[in-house]
């Protein structure tokens, strides 16, 4: 026959009465133990970084297609027809020929009536900044 306990005292078959040797506490007035909800961290964790990385994202794709119009841009001036040497820090104006081919000029786009691609500046990188 069992010998009845009052369910607060610990005892275990092989130990006997050990709550003095458990790293937790077993008295009734002790705080209940909780597992933490990690899953909910989790998430807002996930969320908070993948936020940052379409952020980082969004600022790449902005970058990356102005860098390509300006590629685009100096590939079109570069391209096109002149018979001087630019000036650093000069303002010319790129016209499409009646012939089709792109040339630049000096001569602004109300001074005659050429079909008038860009307004551009050549910066000391000799890079073509477009100005309008």
């Amino acid at each position: 026959m069992k010998k009845e306990r009052p369910d607060n005292v610990v005892y275990s078959e092989n130990d006997g009465y050990n709550a003095s040797m458990l790293t937790y506490t077993t008295n009734v007035g002790a705080p209940a133990i909780q597992m933490d909800d990690v899953v909910s961290w989790k998430s807002r964790g996930i969320s908070r970084v993948n936020k940052e990385f379409e952020n980082k994202f969004n600022e790449l794709k902005i970058q990356y297609e102005n860098l390509m119009k300006e590629y685009e841009w100096n590939d079109l001036v570069y391209n096109s027809k002149f018979s001087f040497e630019p000036v650093v820090g000069e303002i010319y104006h790129l016209y499409r020929g009646d012939d089709g081919i792109n040339f630049l000029s000096l001569i602004g786009p109300n001074e005659w009536n050429k079909e008038h691609i860009g307004t551009f500046k050549l910066n000391s990188d000799k890079k073509w900044v477009a100005l309008n």
